[in-house]
């Protein structure tokens, strides 16, 4: 059965790592299927309006961070400079939690925090959109390290890419060094400023 995570992904043309490591194995759902979503897609694809390709990089900014619609408008409402919008994003706690490679992907993450198995500067923290400052350290609570969902993490971490902003302190921690940065060899699969054209419109 396609999941509803598959169909989103394949709807917006580009891989989204909503099912974890999925979309870095030839199972990810835009590489098995390239057309849309529906019986019909193939025959009543066209190319979207300036609007609708606005929507769409809005649509997969949200996915790729957990916001609602009330979310992102306040985002881009209380932030005018567009490098300051993504530096409060990347600077979200679950999207570190995932950038460090304690998560597969930023939903496990949102999870992993929810339950209360994520700690900052040692304190618990149960907010996925917790903002996190330059000095900040990330770890796995020490009770929940032997769960079965970090059981691969150390083999996980072998292949995982940390952005140059990012620390590792060690297997199951690591910290904000500085200020989040555009890293080119791992853009963001959205258009910035087509969302910041977006919310200009409204």
């Amino acid at each position: 059965m396609k999941s509803i995570k598959e169909k989103k992904e394949r709807s917006l043309g580009t891989k989204l790592f909503l099912k974890a490591e999925r979309c870095n194995s030839p199972k990810c759902a835009t590489i098995r299927r390239t057309g849309k979503p529906g019986m019909h897609s193939a025959k009543r694809q066209k190319a979207p309006s300036e609007y609708g390709t606005q929507l769409m990089e809005k649509q997969k900014l949200q996915i790729i961070y957990g916001l609602s619609n009330k979310q992102a408008t306040n985002l881009f409402k209380s932030h005018e400079d567009k490098e300051a919008i993504f530096r409060a994003l990347e600077r979200r706690l679950d999207r570190v939690v995932f950038l460090l490679g304690l998560a597969k992907s930023s939903r496990i993450a949102r999870q992993l925090i929810s339950h209360g198995h994520i700690l900052v500067n040692g304190k618990k923290v149960t907010i996925p959109s917790y903002t996190l400052k330059v000095g900040d350290v990330v770890a796995v609570r020490e009770k929940s390290r032997k769960n079965k969902i970090f059981e691969e993490l150390e083999n996980h971490l072998k292949h995982t890419r940390l952005p140059a902003w990012l620390e590792t302190k060690d297997t199951f921690s690591g910290g904000v060094g500085r200020e989040p940065e555009r890293d080119a060899g791992g853009a963001l699969p959205f258009d910035m400023n087509l969302v910041g054209e977006f919310y200009a419109r409204r």
